[in-house]
């Protein structure tokens, strides 16, 4: 679902009005039974009915006291608090929200309590937005009695505190019909420590990752872990450490790992596997990356690095982009039209993804659909004129059926269903933001539920059969701003197309995940647009992401893979003005082997900007005169619609002909060619005499006088291959004068250094190589052959190259190899440099601690042994010092504050660089303590 506490002027999850010019009443047939909420502690008590209701004085007793916006259960709600000792009749009464159409009227014979609590479920009849207002009036509907205004959702409601009296705040928890709740907990750790800041490439010493207490109270860290993209990479913070109340704590993670262009920073409790915070980048920072403000903003690139200190955030930058980035918009690729596709207020609010599963023919499929609130999984037929609940069957669909999680209970927040290429007989997987029960706690998950066997038996509702809780591996998020997307994309595409995966760095190999089916899943963040794939385990409910996507969009509302087309779409919402973007595995380029964006698409013109969380695309055999149906969810229900429908151009059918391939030889000139009828012509291929990879041909092929046997295909644009020709061409005589080309590089080693490579070609006078010839090789100079001769001869290959075995360098000085043959010059190949190898780099050092003060201090000292001059780096954990043009036998020593009570043994690190290259020692120290 939209968060809308990120943007400015969005709808919510809620059922939000529709613009001013298109706002129309609900009919009052239409209107659900009003849902009122009374406190269970005044339900309880035996006295309730003995107390006289009043209406008076309503205006100082009775006020708005909390309100939700977004995402509560069953939707929207505003609270009531009556502060009178005695009960007060509210028959009559009305709420509004800022438009005076949308009246919600309290029911005859409605009391609150005497110091009593009443909520109102007012979303039967209008939905709260993000920004908005609660406003309480008596019967006549023009007297105000109370009211609040807000300009953005809160996370997770807005209540008065304390209740009745107070100001309003954002609460610590959602209390409907019950005290607010407002007394903050305790800081801790996991609450008030913020990753703050990252260095992935600069830094002084090294990366390094900086961590910000947000609260007023000290906070100990020792123990805790810091981790990148790697779980095996581990930086475990010392003992004693603490970070001060509004301090910040720079860590050198270099000293165990080293932060990539595209990796993580992810900040863990001591038990490894529990997440605090965590931030990703997908290419390095010119200075460093943070957050603006200081652990509460979202990261952007800062304007200076600002390691241990407050973040430089320069001038202010937007950080929340409307459009993508990539290719320019495009005109929707189909009709502009649109039009409504369910039956009005049918579904009603909160409906979110979409799943089209076909009928294998022309006519029309199934249409999957979820609801994020109360989680609801549809099985939509056609009627002929609109799309309704499915009611054939025992186990008919005629109401949904209510999701909750494996073991029956929660109402998971469904944001998107997809199925494998089993359809739903494989199960329905719903991606999912949180538990709304729990709402102010963000569960990324993907649920399994199966969707046909359970389903027929008649139940009402489903409990996941799998849950993948993907919190660990994901960017710390809101709870409303998680899992919004899902799709599967099959195995044999991928591998197909080439798909690296990110964890190995090679291409994707679906046998390195056992049990995790015949494709991967794709889900996509609402919080940061990006899309994330994962290999889940079907069997123990483990996970492993393959790769990380940029979608272009600041979120992502739904993803659809497009079979036929090879087309991977990725859905935005009303934040983005409703566009889609085309991502593509990249056949070259330096994405390649990776999705990226090739095309983004505006919304039909005929679609207003509604907020459009689900997607989903008819198959190629339901194409009527070029086009094909799509589907758009509405989780607002604009005008009373959840379902929208519009078409899309056909997929071109696939080029199944192959390419025509020929080969002409003029002389000893190869040249291939080809035609395509379908796609067209992509590449010709050749394979030369016993060589088993295919060459890429790009230009005619000069061969030489040898005899060849030659090998070509062409592959069109599609992917379709020819079959395999081949050509011989025999062998001719070495025309004129033979000579002899040097082959080969000047080199420098040391002594007993080796070179290989050098050799000589041999050409006839038309530059032809002349083939099983032999060519003297000589050495003279300090150096060998291997094996210690200085002389052999070798045979030209089909190249006319023969190779000179391997050089040995066996004393300082220069080694010359020369090439000849019989009736020919003798040439001079590459000369051999034997340099005598530079001074070894050696020094003394020591480590040791002291208590100074009541805090210990590090002594690390360093004696260049060396006999030339050096660099010395002194390095702890503490710090670093580097010391310059160190003579032989001198002595450098640097004392580092830890600034800490109590020091465990460790050991610092003594780094020399000269001339010899660079040499790291470690220098060990004992724990020390003030205590």
């Amino acid at each position: 679902m939209p968060d809308a506490r990120n943007r400015d002027a969005l709808r919510g999850e809620s059922d939000r009005a529709p613009p001013e010019e298109v706002r129309s009443i609900v009919p009052a047939r239409w209107r659900f039974p009003v849902g009122i909420v009374l406190a269970a502690a005044v339900l309880a008590s035996p006295f309730v009915g003995l107390q006289t209701a009043t209406a008076a004085p309503v205006s100082s007793s009775v006020k708005i006291n909390e309100v939700e916006s977004s995402g509560g259960t069953p939707g929207d709600w505003v609270e009531l608090a009556n502060t009178a000792a005695t009960p007060v009749d509210l028959s009559g009464y009305i709420v509004k929200d800022n438009d005076d159409t949308h009246v919600f009227t309290i029911a005859a014979n409605t009391t609150i309590a005497a110091n009593g609590f009443l909520a109102l479920d007012v979303e039967t009849a209008f939905g709260l937005g993000a920004s908005d207002s609660a406003r309480l009036f008596a019967p006549d509907g023009t007297t105000l009695v109370d009211s609040y205004t807000w300009t953005s959702h809160a996370n997770p409601t807005y209540g008065r505190c304390p209740d009745g009296t107070g100001t309003f705040t954002t609460t610590l928890a959602s209390t409907k019909g019950a005290a607010n709740s407002c007394t903050p907990p305790a800081p801790t750790v996991a609450t008030s420590v913020k990753i703050n800041e990252v260095e992935s490439s600069g830094g002084t010493p090294g990366d390094w990752a900086e961590l910000v207490n947000t609260s007023a109270v000290a906070l100990d860290v020792a123990g805790y872990i810091i981790k990148d993209n790697d779980d095996t990479h581990v930086f475990t913070i010392p003992s004693g450490t603490s970070i001060a109340a509004k301090g910040y704590l720079a860590l050198d993670v270099e000293t165990a790992y080293g932060l990539g262009a595209s990796d993580s920073a992810r900040f863990f409790a001591p038990n490894g596997t529990t997440l605090i915070d965590s931030y990703t980048w997908t290419a390095h920072a010119s200075t460093t990356y943070g957050r603006c403000p200081d652990g509460t903003g979202a990261f952007q690139a800062t304007t200076t690095s600002t390691k241990g200190a407050a973040n430089d955030c320069g001038p202010a930058t937007p950080t929340t982009p409307t459009t993508p980035t990539g290719p320019t918009a495009e005109a929707w690729p189909g009709a502009a039209s649109i039009a409504t596709a369910d039956q009005n207020g049918a579904i009603g609010g909160n409906l979110s993804g979409l799943a089209y599963d076909p009928s294998g023919t022309s006519a029309r499929g199934t249409l999957w659909a979820v609801k994020n609130g109360p989680s609801t999984l549809y099985k939509l037929k056609y009627n002929g004129s609109a799309w309704v609940s499915d009611t054939s069957g025992t186990g008919a669909f005629a109401a949904g059926k209510s999701l909750h999680y494996a073991d029956g209970t929660g109402d998971p927040d469904a944001e998107g269903v997809t199925f494998t290429g089993a359809g739903p007989s494989g199960g329905a997987f719903v991606s999912t933001e949180r538990n709304n029960s729990v709402s102010s706690v963000s569960r990324p998950s993907v649920l399994k539920f199966d969707a046909t066997g359970a389903a027929t038996s008649g139940a009402t509702s489903l409990n996941a059969t799998m849950e993948w809780n993907l919190t660990a591996d994901l960017p710390a998020v809101a709870p409303n701003s998680g899992l919004e997307a899902i799709s599967w994309i099959s195995d044999s595409f991928l591998t197909s197309k080439g798909f690296v995966d990110e964890k190995t760095g090679a291409a994707y190999n679906p046998a390195t995940y056992a049990d995790h089916g015949n494709g991967l899943f794709f889900v996509g963040l609402e919080a940061n647009g990006a899309v994330y794939a994962y290999a889940l385990n079907q069997v123990t409910g483990g996970y492993t992401r393959v790769a990380t996507i940029a979608s272009g969009f600041t979120g992502v509302m739904d993803l659809e893979f497009e079979q036929e087309s090879s087309r991977f779409w990725a859905v935005c919402d009303d934040t983005c003005n409703g566009q889609s973007a085309i991502l593509e595995i990249a056949q070259s380029g330096t994405n390649k082997g990776h999705f990226a964006v090739t095309h983004v698409y505006d919304r039909p013109t005929g679609m207003p900007n509604y907020n459009n969380e689900g997607f989903a695309l008819a198959p190629q055999a339901e194409c009527v005169a070029g086009q094909k149906p799509v589907f758009w969810s509405d989780d607002t229900n604009d005008q009373g619609s959840a379902l929208r429908s519009g078409t899309v151009n056909c997929t071109v059918i696939p080029d199944t002909t192959p390419p025509v391939v020929s080969a002409a030889l003029a002389g000893r000139t190869l040249t291939l060619s080809a035609t395509d009828s379908g796609s067209g012509v992509a590449t010709i291929e050749y394979q030369l005499d016993t060589a088993t990879a295919w060459s890429l041909y790009s230009a005619p092929v000069v061969l030489d006088g040898s005899a060849h046997a030659v090998r070509y295909r062409a592959t069109d644009v599609a992917g379709v291959v020819s079959s395999v020709q081949t050509l011989s061409a025999s062998a001719t005589a070495p025309a004129g004068i033979l000579t002899l080309q040097p082959q080969g590089v000047a080199r420098t080693i040391e002594p007993s250094g080796t070179v290989s490579g050098l050799g000589a070609r041999l050409v006839d006078a038309n530059l032809n190589p002349v083939v099983g010839l032999k060519i003297a090789f000589r050495i003279t100079g300090p150096g060998t052959f291997v094996g210690g001769a200085t002389s052999t001869s070798v045979v030209t290959n089909s190249a006319g190259i023969a190779l000179a075995p391997v050089v040995v360098g066996t004393a300082p000085g220069s080694v010359v190899l020369t090439a000849a043959r019989s009736g020919s010059t003798t040439i001079a190949l590459p000369t051999i440099t034997v340099a005598a190898p530079a001074a070894a780099l050696t020094a003394t050092v020591a480590a040791s601690t002291a208590v100074v003060a009541g805090r210990v201090s590090l002594t690390v000292t360093a004696t260049n042994t060396s006999t030339v001059p050096v660099t010395v780096l002194l390095k702890s954990t503490y710090g670093t010092k580097t010391f310059t043009a160190v003579a032989p036998g001198a002595t450098v020593t640097q004392t580092f504050k830890t600034y800490v009570a109590a020091v465990a043994a460790g050991s610092a690190t003594v780094v020399l660089t000269g001339d010899a290259g660079q040499r790291s020692l470690a220098v060990p120290y004992a724990a020390a303590s003030a205590n």
